[in-house]
């Protein structure tokens, strides 16, 4: 069970560090369903069957309406990404760091993963101009706060509510500019 928790660890980590690092649809959908199948099994983990549930459910809709976008293209690593891939290993490190030594208890994998994809996330929405980064990225931020949410409950309500929000975040319908 370890070794599952530290993958999908692994796994939300990897799609946080894709959506610090992309900027068109597919790469953003892809770095949405890295990140919501970590934080899945991680959830299934930790406070059972529900709560992965609503966590899938709400990220598989944000990477479907990514994938379904007009923008065909991956747009991974663009130039001048260099500081944004450095901040990704460094967060990662950080992260585990203080999830494995600095706290103590079980838990390690999901105390790793809230922390790397808060920290990334919020990063990401605060130093963007593109709306659907911010939009995915406020997508799987409320995921990863629902999953830190949950630490030793066993209520599904936060899993639920953030499956729900990271709907609702792919619904707002944000008008192109009109700039001439």
């Amino acid at each position: 069970m370890a070794v599952i928790a530290a993958i999908a660890a692994l796994s939300a980590w990897l799609g946080a560090s894709l959506i610090v690092l992309s900027e068109r649809g597919r790469g953003i959908a892809a770095a949405v369903g890295f990140a919501t199948v970590g934080l899945a099994v991680i959830a299934w983990q930790s406070t059972g069957f529900v709560p992965a549930l609503a966590i899938f459910v709400g990220g598989a809709v944000v990477a479907l309406q990514y994938q379904r976008s007009d923008d065909r293209t991956w747009g991974i690593m663009p130039a001048g990404s260099t500081p944004r891939l450095i901040l990704c290993v460094a967060t990662g490190l950080v992260a585990l760091w203080i999830a494995a030594s600095v706290t103590l208890g079980p838990g390690v994998a999901q105390r790793f993963a809230v922390l790397v994809v808060v920290g990334l996330n919020t990063g990401r929405i605060l130093t963007t101009h593109q709306i659907q980064v911010v939009m995915a990225a406020a997508a799987v931020l409320a995921l990863a706060v629902a999953e830190g949410a949950g630490f030793g409950t066993q209520s599904v309500w936060p899993y639920v509510a953030a499956g729900l929000i990271a709907i609702g975040v792919t619904l707002v319908r944000v008008p192109e500019p009109n700039v001439t």
